[in-house]
């Protein structure tokens, strides 16, 4: 389907949704195949799905069990005594999302165990839950105790403090995308019925002739329009909108209340709550056909992407406050990159693309996915990284949990998800996003369509797809063209490899190899489908080179190295010495790359040559011998200890991080 005719069908907003509500609503364009529809039988994906369903979910409930998070249901809802257990008012949200990872987890991994679980959980939170319908149970238990014990951060009048810091509005977000989830998974509406109740009381408290305060934090926003499209019930539409409509302009930019969202043109401020925040704009964009909104994200979007994203796709440079800093400034060690950031930007980029079909959008989910998200979890699902760095002198260490623990929670709803990014339909076009090993039942338009994917990413460039139609049936498949296959290392040129790949990518359909119809970064193959055609593609993989904009300083004289989508870092343990900080690779020697099955689960390395440096007593910078240089993925750093580790390698002694000088002793002093 061509772009004009898309936009028709965007605007005109004749674009249906299939979701499980009563009627058919507007919606985006393009759909997602949901992850349920589709199994991941790869030897990257499929392992860490399968031991983030069997480590990190188990081990996140049993720390919210041991932290007291669901002690704190127990005491709100007279199960058991108490004050309030933990150490923020938001605590409750992580249950909410570990429950929805849970919930995703049985979709694909039956677990009669985990359901019997689940339904003494949420029997828990609903005695919690107020007769009213409030549910905050900070605010309960301290109710209990004569308001003794109330959180700082709340004021003893319900909602008054949302703005700031109180997080009742953000605990109920994640409520009700576990709720949703819970009902799809297993059709019971125990927690989906405290959900809409609670939900109600929203809707009855808030609103232009009502309470008129904004979340503090987003991601209410996002959950009542999945209440919206499972009910049909528009009015959590509307009060989806208002939450963004009511914010701004005299707020404060640490959570985007600088300006109402449809003046925003820039990121700023906390960037979790940033990127919830432009998902829900993205998905009334969509329902509601609202320009002024897609002008807005789109806009912003530009804004992170030309200048303020780092190489691992990671969002957030500066730590105070927990987000972004001004355009190009990406310093390395006090990188902040929080996880959840990350996660929260591929929610953002794969609803922009499904409003805009462009492939850039899947270009960033793609190299953050890879990269800074995947370096949030350990390779044994049980350690976790709140900021992901791109240098460190070894005090970073991931960490079992964390006392503000959004990011475990995060992980632990969004990994058994990731086969739900691969595909996207139309009624005419079936997209294919992302290049993982799996079988999947797809319909596009009236057809069924069994399709088989084999790949070796992120390894191996080499994709197979076995296309399967119940009948013969014509539709185009769209294949996503990724940037770095196209000599652009990121969209906007923020970074940009430093030579050309002369190596074209290949595509053919039963052995014919041509040159197809690029459409928004997309191969289209527009035929009639029969059972056993068969796609072939091969993506080079070269070994590249990453340079920064001149005006990124912290990169200055220095390169990154990137294979396909991932990026790469030297490590202290397979560098000499454990040093690499003051390492300098050498520009000209060969990089290559090598399969090491028996390193981090399997893994390609990358092996040059280098040298480190050191300064001398009058000041100067001196080099080292030559050596080996390796370099591992990105993601896989801090699974062997913590240490020195660097991802923007220096290429000349002046841009290094020298040694210091040694000193000289004379008769036992140092000079």
């Amino acid at each position: 389907m061509k772009n004009g005719l898309k936009l028709l069908v965007f605007l005109a907003g004749l674009i249906l949704f299939s979701g499980c509500s009563k009627q058919r609503k507007a919606d985006y364009p393009i759909q997602p195949v949901p992850f349920t529809s589709v199994k991941v039988t790869d030897d990257f994906w499929a392992p860490r799905i399968k031991k983030n369903s069997t480590v990190t979910i188990p081990i996140a409930f049993s720390y919210c069990e041991s932290s007291g998070r669901v002690k704190n249901f127990e005491i709100a809802g007279k199960l058991d005594t108490g004050k309030f257990q933990t150490i923020y008012p938001f605590d409750d949200s992580d249950v909410y999302k570990i429950i929805e990872g849970a919930s995703y987890s049985l979709q694909t991994n039956p677990d009669a165990k985990l359901e019997v679980y689940l339904d003494t959980l949420i029997y828990k939170i609903g005695k919690a839950q107020e007769p009213d319908g409030y549910l905050y149970t900070n605010r309960t238990i301290a109710e209990m105790h004569g308001g003794k014990g109330l959180h700082e951060w709340a004021s003893k009048k319900r909602w008054e403090q949302d703005s700031v810091l109180s997080h009742e509005l953000y605990n109920l977000g994640h409520l009700y995308e576990a709720a949703v989830a819970h009902y799809q998974a297993t059709g019971k509406k125990t927690l989906l019925n405290i959900a809409l109740k609670s939900a109600d009381l929203v809707n009855k408290d808030f609103g232009w002739d009502r309470e008129k305060v904004y979340p503090g934090h987003q991601v209410i926003e996002m959950g009542l329009v999945k209440l919206y499209r499972v009910t049909g019930e528009k009015k959590y539409l509307d009060l989806a909108k208002f939450f963004l409509d009511v914010r701004g302009p005299k707020g404060e930019a640490y959570n985007q209340a600088n300006k109402k969202v449809i003046d925003q043109t820039e990121a700023v401020g906390h960037a979790v709550r940033a990127t919830y925040m432009y998902s829900g704009m993205a998905d009334i964009a969509a329902i509601e056909n609202d320009k002024s909104y897609l002008n807005a994200i789109t806009k912003i979007w530009e804004d992170i992407v030309y200048r303020k994203i780092y190489v691992t796709g990671g969002i957030g440079a500066t730590g105070g406050n927990e987000g972004f800093a001004d355009p190009y400034v990406l310093p390395n060690m006090s990188a902040y990159c929080e996880t959840c950031a990350s996660i929260g930007d591929i929610f953002a980029n794969h609803r922009l693309f499904l409003l805009h079909g462009e492939a850039k959008y899947i270009d960033i989910l793609e190299k953050t996915l890879y990269n800074s998200m995947l370096s949030g979890v350990s390779l044994s699902a049980d350690r976790f990284f709140y900021p992901n760095p791109l240098e460190s002198n070894g005090q970073h260490a991931r960490s079992a949990w964390f006392g503000c623990a959004c990011c475990p929670s995060n992980i632990a709803r969004f990994v058994p998800a990731i086969p739900g990014y691969i595909y996207a339909v139309t009624d005419e076009d079936l997209y294919i996003n992302l290049f993982i090993s799996n079988d999947a039942n797809i319909t596009v338009g009236r057809t069924k369509v069994q399709v088989s994917q084999k790949a070796g990413f992120p390894w191996d460039g080499k994709v197979e797809v076995t296309v399967n139609p119940e009948k013969n049936a014509s539709f185009s498949i769209m294949i996503r063209i990724p940037d770095w296959a196209l000599n652009e290392a990121i969209p906007g040129g923020l970074y940009k490899f430093d030579d050309n790949l002369n190596e074209k990518y290949k595509i053919s359909v039963n052995g014919e190899t041509k040159e197809w119809e690029i459409e928004n970064g997309y191969a289209e193959i527009e035929r009639r489908w029969k059972r056993g055609d068969r796609i072939e593609i091969d993506f080079p993989m070269p070994v590249r080179k990453v340079i920064a904009d001149e005006r990124v300083k912290d990169d200055a004289g220095k390169i990154a190295i990137q294979r396909g989508p991932v990026i790469y870092c030297a490590e202290w343990p397979d560098n000499d010495n454990g040093n690499v900080r003051n390492l300098v690779i050498n520009k000209d020697a060969p990089l290559t790359a090598e399969f090491v099955p028996t390193l981090l689960g399997g893994t390609e390395v990358i092996k040059t040559k280098g040298f480190q440096t050191k300064r001398t007593l009058d000041g100067k910078i001196e080099s080292l011998p030559e050596e080996p240089v390796t370099l591992i993925p990105y993601a896989l750093w801090n699974n062997r200890g913590p240490g020195q580790m660097m991802v923007w390698l220096p290429v000349s002694k002046e841009s290094s991080n020298p040694l210091p000088a040694s000193t000289i002793k004379i008769k036992g002093q140092a000079q």
